[in-house]
C-alpha cells in the first residue's frame, strides 16, 4: 500500500504544484511520499501494542520517532531557515520510526503470499477510506489555498490546527483503547453495546465543553496566544473549533463499524461528507474564507447523521433512545454553558483575567448542569458513574 500512495502522490505532484501556481510545491510532495515508502517498511510486529493493551511500550516508540523529528527540524530552521527542515525532520522520524520498531519488537515480517486474498479483501477498503478521510481532513484547506492569498491559507491552516488539538490531544488516548477494546467482546454484542455507549458518553462528556468552550473564548484565547497581528483567524477557530463536537459524538460509531467488518459503510461515510462538501462549494455561487468554513462545519455536521444512520443498520440493538440518553446531560451542560459565557457579566480590562474567569465560569456551569441533571435522572449508570467511581478509587 505504501508503495501503491507513493507512486501515486509523485504521478500527481505536478498537477499539485500547478494547482497551488507553485513549483516547488511538487519536489516537497515528492520527499513526502517518500517519507510514506521508508513508514511502510516498520515492524507489522508493533501492532500487539495496541492490540495488547501495551501503551507504556507504545508510548514510547511514537515519543521516540516524533522527537527524533521534531529535534531534527528545529535544528535545521535554526540553521537554514527554510521550510525544508519540515520535510528531512518528517523524513528523519519516518527512519528512527522503523529502526525503532524492530529493536523493541522481536517479530521479522518476511514476504509470503498464503494471506494476501485475505489482507487485500480487507486493506483496499480501508485505503478508500484513508483516501476519503484525508481529503475529507484537507480539501476545505486546498480551497483555501486554491482561491485566496497565502496569507488567508496560511493564517486558514493555523485556525484549523488550533481548533482541533484541544478535542483531538483529549480523545486521542481514548480513541487508542477503543478499537482493541471493541474488538475483545464484538462477539458479545450486550457487552459491546454497553462499552459503546459508555465510551461515546465518556467523548461527548469530555470533547464538547471543550471544543465549545474553545470557541467561545477564542478572541481572548487567541490575542494571548498568538497577539493582535493574528486577531484575522479569531472567526475561523470560532467556526472550526465546533467541528470538534461532531467528531467527538461520531468517533465511536466509526470504531463499532469497522469492528462489525462494516467498511464499506465506513467509506460511504467518509466519501459522504466531501461530495457533501464539494456540493455545497458548488452550490453557492460566490463564497469567501469564512463561507468554507462554514461549509466544512455543515458537512461535517451533516455527515454525522450519516453515521448514525450507519451505525443502527448494523448494529440494531442500538437505538436512537441510547444514543440521546449517553448524550443529553452532556449536551445540555453545553448549552448552558454557552449561555452563561455569551452573557458573561464581567467586563474587565486585563486580557489574561477574563480569559481565566470566562474558563472558570464556564467550567462551573457545565459540571453543575450535568451533575444536577445526573441526579435528578436517578444516577444512571454513564460516563458520570464512571469518572466518579474511578475518582472515588
Amino acid at each position: 500500500q505504501s508503495v501503491i500512495v507513493t507512486l501515486l502522490l509523485v504521478l500527481i505532484s505536478p498537477w499539485i504544484a500547478n494547482y497551488f501556481h507553485d513549483q516547488r510545491v511538487e519536489l516537497v510532495v515528492q520527499a513526502l511520499a517518500l517519507s510514506i515508502l521508508i513508514g511502510g517498511f516498520e515492524n507489522i510486529g508493533i501492532i500487539a501494542f495496541q492490540k495488547h493493551m501495551q501503551f507504556g511500550a507504545e508510548f514510547r516508540f511514537l515519543f521516540s520517532k516524533r522527537v527524533s523529528g521534531f529535534l531534527v527540524t528545529i535544528t535545521l530552521a535554526f540553521l537554514f531557515h527554510s521550510y525544508w527542515a519540515l520535510v528531512f525532520g518528517t523524513l528523519v522520524g519516518r527512519i528512527v520510526g522503523v529502526g525503532l520498531s524492530y529493536y523493541m519488537h522481536t517479530m521479522r515480517p518476511k514476504i509470503s503470499t498464503v494471506k494476501i486474498k485475505e489482507i487485500f479483501s480487507v486493506s483496499q477498503w480501508m485505503m478508500l477510506r484513508s483516501i476519503g478521510g484525508y481529503l475529507n481532513n484537507n480539501l476545505h484547506k486546498f480551497v483555501v489555498g486554491r482561491s485566496y492569498s497565502s496569507a488567508a491559507m496560511g493564517g486558514y491552516t493555523l485556525a484549523d490546527e488550533i481548533s482541533a488539538m484541544p478535542t483531538s490531544e483529549l480523545l486521542a488516548p481514548l480513541n487508542r483503547v477503543l478499537f482493541p477494546a471493541f474488538s475483545e467482546v464484538k462477539n458479545d454484542l450486550a457487552e459491546l453495546k454497553k462499552i459503546f455507549l459508555l465510551a461515546q458518553s465518556l467523548q461527548i462528556l469530555v470533547a464538547v465543553p471543550v471544543a465549545l468552550g474553545l470557541a467561545l473564548v477564542a478572541e481572548e484565547a487567541i490575542l494571548i496566544l498568538l497577539g493582535d497581528k493574528w486577531s484575522m483567524i479569531i472567526p475561523f477557530v470560532q467556526v472550526l473549533a465546533l467541528i470538534g463536537i461532531t467528531q467527538s459524538i461520531g468517533t465511536s460509531s466509526g470504531y463499532i463499524l469497522m469492528v462489525l467488518g462494516k467498511f464499506r459503510a465506513s467509506i460511504v461515510n467518509c466519501w459522504f461528507q466531501v461530495i457533501l462538501f464539494v456540493g455545497l462549494l458548488y452550490a453557492i455561487p460566490t463564497v469567501n474564507v469564512i463561507d468554507i468554513a462554514w461549509l466544512k462545519l455543515a458537512s461535517s455536521a451533516l455527515g454525522l447523521g450519516m453515521v448514525f444512520y450507519q451505525l443502527l443498520r448494523a448494529f440494531p440493538i442500538v437505538t436512537i433512545l441510547d444514543l440521546i440518553r449517553s448524550s443529553i446531560r452532556p449536551l445540555l451542560g453545553a448549552l448552558a454553558m454557552s449561555l452563561a459565557l455569551l452573557n458573561f457579566p464581567i467586563l474587565i480590562d486585563s486580557i489574561w483575567v477574563l480569559l481565566t474567569l470566562k474558563v472558570l465560569y464556564g467550567a462551573i456551569v457545565y459540571v453543575a448542569v450535568v451533575m444536577v441533571s445526573w441526579l435528578i435522572l436517578g444516577r444512571p449508570e454513564g460516563a458520570e458513574s464512571y469518572l466518579l467511581d474511578k475518582v472515588l478509587k
